[in-house]
């Protein structure tokens, strides 16, 4: 059974920074095509970052592009999205997001692309 574990969620002021990790584990496969989102009180799930199986493609939403970046270590079973710049309309619960690729570098955008899924963990920024 696939597992998706995220962690590094907290409070932090305007401006600060934070990095967010997660862990995929189980399955038949090493490797995803990973993925996160946000979802803050009273909206809807939004596409944050996503990273291709083989590392090589990224894609970020509008709001956070120059800001997020989002990277996988060298075995490729984890995924980290480190936040500079933060701001109070980053306040959500991030989830992290996993589905196996059609192939090795696309990049999915789209919350019924993804498979697997985590728990979640709660960022906060107060201004």
């Amino acid at each position: 059974q696939v597992q998706v574990v995220e962690s590094g969620g907290g409070l932090v002021q305007a401006g600060d920074s934070l990095t967010l990790s997660c862990a995929v584990s189980g399955g038949a496969h090493s490797t995803y095509a990973m993925g996160w989102f946000r979802q803050a009180p009273g909206t809807g799930r939004e596409f944050v970052a996503a990273i291709s199986r083989n590392g090589y493609n990224t894609n970020y939403a509008d709001s956070v592009k120059g800001r997020f970046t989002i990277s996988r270590d060298d075995a490729k079973t984890t995924v980290v999205l480190l936040m500079k710049g933060l701001k109070p309309e980053d306040t959500a619960v991030y989830y992290c997001a996993a589905t196996l690729p059609l192939w090795i570098g696309v990049v999915y955008k789209l919350a019924h692309e993804y498979d697997y899924w985590g728990q979640g963990t709660q960022v906060t920024v107060s201004s």
